[in-house]
């Protein structure tokens, strides 16, 4: 699945995958298809610097979702299932620190 232009005002604030950007998303060829389970979630961040996923659906009674989610949500999606990077860490997590281990 590609990303898919969806915009959603939530709580007053306007979520647009337009102007937004794209940091990462779990979109890649397996051998036999690019959705993993009928799902694909793309991680952005708005000019203003919110985050929100994308969740898209291939299922039957689901729903394409874009749903805003916090810096530690976001953080989690990249570190983890959004293997997919469009921009590097310190470009998708402006001011965040990053220290050696």
């Amino acid at each position: 699945m590609n990303p898919k232009r969806m915009t959603r005002v939530i709580a007053g604030k306007r979520f647009n995958t337009d102007n937004a950007t794209l940091l990462a998303d779990d979109v890649y060829w397996d051998g036999n298809n690019m959705e993993r389970n009928g799902r694909n979630t793309f991680l952005y961040r708005t000019p203003k610097g919110n985050y929100f996923k994308v969740v898209l659906t291939q299922w039957q009674g689901e729903f394409d979702d874009l749903i805003p989610i916090c810096l530690s949500e976001a953080q989690a999606l990249y570190e983890g299932p959004l293997r997919e990077h469009h921009v590097s860490y310190p470009l998708a997590f402006p001011g965040v620190d990053i220290e050696d281990a």
